[in-house]
């Protein structure tokens, strides 16, 4: 579990820089130059993912178990990863409706992706890394409204179909092949 712990503070921690310390961010950027600097923060996300998935692989086995959901819930997971796919497409594109709507897509699609897996699993090791992320998601969306970010405008609907074929391709592709391979555990078995 150690491992894990450690992953979601590296990776989220490292998120987390401009909610925290932005001043101390832009001054890093100005006096390095911003390709010195997205380096070691790409580098430093990085190993916070592979502990991430590491440290989660190795703890689920032997976490302890805190609630069993329900069978229905799991299938009201597996629909709300679609969800989660699609708003993380129409963060990565032009902005249509859907990016307009949502605001911060990648957010969204941060905490669709957590609250379903808080659902599907009950297990000590999950619990501790979905929270860790839907809360980090809610109080990065609270920081960029304080910011005062724009929101994107609405774009063509074509964007919109592509987010949405984008974040099914990427979903099915999650819900057959990916997920059992990363993780070890297959979301529709």
């Amino acid at each position: 579990m150690l491992w894990l712990i450690v992953g979601i503070i590296v990776f989220l921690g490292v998120h987390s820089i401009r909610m925290v310390a932005p001043e101390w961010r832009e001054k890093q950027i100005a006096a390095r130059g911003e390709m010195a600097w997205k380096g070691p923060y790409a580098l430093a996300v990085a190993v916070g993912l592979a502990l991430i998935v590491w440290g989660f692989i190795q703890a689920r086995p032997d976490a302890m178990f805190i609630y069993e959901p329900p069978v229905f819930v799991k299938h009201i997971a597996v629909t709300l990863m679609w969800f989660s796919f699609v708003a993380l497409a129409a963060s990565s594109i032009p902005a249509g409706k859907i990016k307009a709507a949502l605001k911060h897509p990648m957010l969204v699609g941060v905490k669709i992706w957590a609250l379903a897996h808080l659902l599907a699993n009950g297990d000590l090791a999950s619990l501790i890394l979905f929270t860790s992320f839907l809360a980090w998601a809610v109080w990065n969306r609270i920081s960029v409204k304080r910011r005062g970010e724009p929101t994107p405008e609405a774009g063509p609907i074509s964007n919109d179909i592509k987010a949405i074929v984008g974040g099914t391709v990427l979903y099915v592709a999650f819900a057959l092949f990916l997920h059992e391979w990363l993780i070890g555990v297959s979301p529709i078995g």
